[in-house]
């Protein structure tokens, strides 16, 4: 379920590293195109600095994106979609992303949109539950 700050989180029964390679073979069997991944501890491990594992996803379809768009060009700040797999204090990993409908609250969207935003949102849910290693049930986790 999502938080009151557009999150939503689902636990990972993989590795960090795991979680986002099947989260992006999975998108691109699907033709989305994957944008850029992200190694935040790498990063950090090249700052002199440590972090738990942390990598970020960045995806998208850039027809459902310019529909988006369309309606309110601001949402691009928030487009294209991403993921964060990171490692927890406790060593459980996390898959955190946007919530859809977040976004069109956040960006008021309009009714032009519905169509696109559940496409998404059910879409997002079914690639993330995949790379996560948990059953799609159609509902909120």
């Amino acid at each position: 379920m999502a938080s009151g700050d557009g999150l939503v989180s689902v636990e990972s029964a993989h590795s960090v590293k795991d979680t986002i390679d099947r989260l992006e073979a999975s998108l691109k069997s699907a033709g989305i195109t994957v944008f850029a991944r992200i190694d935040h501890a790498a990063g950090a491990q090249a700052a002199g600095l440590s972090l738990r594992p942390t990598q970020v996803l960045i995806f998208g379809n850039p027809k459902a994106g310019t529909l988006l768009m369309q309606s309110r060009q601001a949402i691009g700040l928030d487009l294209p979609l991403r993921a964060v797999a990171w490692e927890d204090l406790a060593g459980k990993v996390r898959l955190t992303y946007t919530d859809v409908a977040w976004l069109a609250r956040r960006y008021r969207l309009g009714q032009e949109t519905e169509g696109t935003l559940a496409m998404l949102a059910i879409a997002l849910e079914k690639f993330v539950a995949g790379a996560a290693g948990q059953a799609t049930d159609g509902g909120r986790r």
